[in-house]
């Protein structure tokens, strides 16, 4: 059998239930009570789809995925769990595994730059209104116009303090600019770096392609984001990942209907992906989804109830584990009764009944048929992992990170001239030359007005200086072409 078309096995019930490798770019959802068994349910979706291939990305929110590199069986439950569903040639193995995190403690250092996050979403990060969110996009556009690189964070604040003090003279060509605003966006990137999110911002950028890779067996790589501290900064968390699809979906070419996605992204804690995002947000979201599908990318969202996601993105997961909710409260009853509805009904299956019996591992599960409509919800368990469950030491993620292919390449930080170091350098050459005008004995009136307007002009001059330089590129990232500006070459 050709082992990159070998259906899923993800579940048995009276017999295995499976995710079809040609359905499974149709998105999938696991939901479930803290404890149930999600994060178990994910790991064995990953170690299936990288048997068949397929490299997949998932965030470790709580630390406990680092085992997927090593054997498992050292758990007593889940060797009684392979017994019981009669797996006979089941056997623990290792996993081909990148580990990358945005702090570069315990994995690859993960980058962007300002310039690929874009205005929307670091307007989000940085919990701007209306108001804020529209200057902080004039900024970016005046940046555009003059060819200033933003990659960092530094020259955001460059291009933040020259937007500020040149206002009066913008303000003709772009329209209102609000000292206030432009003072709560230094405030909030100060918050933001105080969280530790310089080091996000930067180069060498993560190259996506660097995701979708195989081993030499034909394994597909599982790559790994330390996520417990980035979870500390919610909605850094959640961004950053939607900045990973909409760039995947932006990169990646049309792969018409593949015979199995090209990667599959779990998005964990999925809820703070919509925990106040505005509507224009939402609806760009929903729209990623729905056309990523087309880029062979399967998005698999992880939360605690199929209510934590707008109807239109729910709409679009044809492949759902469900694990046990609690139905403590009136509220918490109609929380069941509302996930069972999001099933296709099963002869004989109370299915709002059941989600609040089922056991630690087992779940109600529906999947994509042929034709790519939804089986008939089943109770099953879910199958036993083949990696290691108990976390990794210190020692033994070093030795993984030191062996990755990749290594050496993201640790070495670059940082090439861009808006800071530009404004700066014109910033300081004007005031040089206004110092040797004021040097000279007794200077003519026509002397202090040059000097005068050498001073004004400083910083305005050393923007449009730079935009006539050949080779100053721009590139406009997140949900950019979604929203009808595309990127600059």
């Amino acid at each position: 059998m050709n082992t990159e078309t070998t259906p899923l096995v993800i579940a048995k019930s009276k017999a295995e239930i499976v995710i079809l490798p040609k359905m499974a770019n149709r998105h999938g959802l696991i939901a479930g009570a803290t404890g149930t068994g999600k994060t178990v349910t994910l790991r064995t979706l990953a170690e299936q789809f990288s048997l068949i291939g397929v490299p997949v990305f998932m965030a470790d929110v709580k630390g406990d995925l680092s085992g997927l590199p090593f054997p498992g069986g050292e758990n007593a439950r889940v060797r009684e769990r392979v017994r019981e569903l009669g797996f006979e040639h089941f056997r623990f193995q290792g996993f081909p595994v990148i580990f990358w995190d945005v702090f570069g403690e315990q994995g690859h250092p993960v980058r962007a730059t300002v310039s690929e996050m874009g205005p929307l979403l670091l307007s989000r990060i940085l919990a701007l209104n209306e108001i804020q969110s529209a200057v902080l996009t004039l900024v970016f556009k005046v940046a555009d116009d003059n060819g200033l690189l933003l990659l960092d964070l530094k020259d955001l604040r460059a291009i933040l303090q020259f937007v500020g003090e040149q206002a009066p003279q913008l303000q003709k060509a772009y329209g209102n600019i609000s000292a206030a605003s432009i003072g709560a966006i230094q405030r909030g990137l100060l918050t933001l770096e105080q969280q530790g999110a310089s080091a996000f911002f930067g180069e060498p950028a993560l190259n996506l392609h660097d995701l979708i890779q195989s081993d030499g067996t034909g394994r597909g790589f599982i790559n790994v984001l330390a996520a417990d501290r980035l979870l500390q900064s919610p909605k850094l968390y959640a961004t950053f990942l939607l900045w990973m699809l909409a760039e995947l979906f932006e990169q990646l070419p049309e792969a018409g209907d593949p015979e199995k996605p090209k990667l599959v992204f779990f998005f964990d804690e999925a809820h703070l992906l919509f925990d106040g995002a505005s509507k224009v947000l939402v609806d760009k979201i929903e729209q990623v989804v729905r056309l990523i599908r087309s880029k062979g990318v399967g998005v698999y969202f992880i939360t605690q109830t199929p209510l934590d996601l707008p109807e239109t993105v729910l709409g679009q997961l044809g492949n759902r584990v469900q694990h046990a909710l609690r139905a403590f409260t009136p509220r918490d009853q109609k929380t069941v009764k509302a996930a069972a509805e999001t099933f296709r009904a099963s002869a004989g299956l109370n299915v709002a009944a059941v989600i609040t019996e089922l056991e630690v591992g087992e779940a109600l599960v529906s999947v994509l048929d042929i034709k790519g409509a939804p089986t008939k919800v089943e109770r099953a368990y879910i199958c036993p992992p083949h990696s290691r469950l108990t976390p990794l030491t210190s020692d033994e993620r070093s030795r993984v990170i030191r062996e990755s292919i990749l290594y050496g390449h993201y640790e070495k930080t670059v940082d090439r001239e861009s808006a800071y170091e530009i404004l700066k350098e014109r910033t300081a050459k004007q005031e040089k030359e206004a110092a040797v005008i004021l040097s000279q004995k007794q200077p003519s009136a026509d002397g202090q007005a040059q000097v005068g307007n050498l001073i004004a002009a400083a910083a305005k001059s050393a923007a449009h200086a730079i935009g006539s330089q050949v080779g100053r590129q721009i590139i406009r990232g997140v949900l950019g072409s979604l929203f009808g500006g595309g990127k600059k070459r």
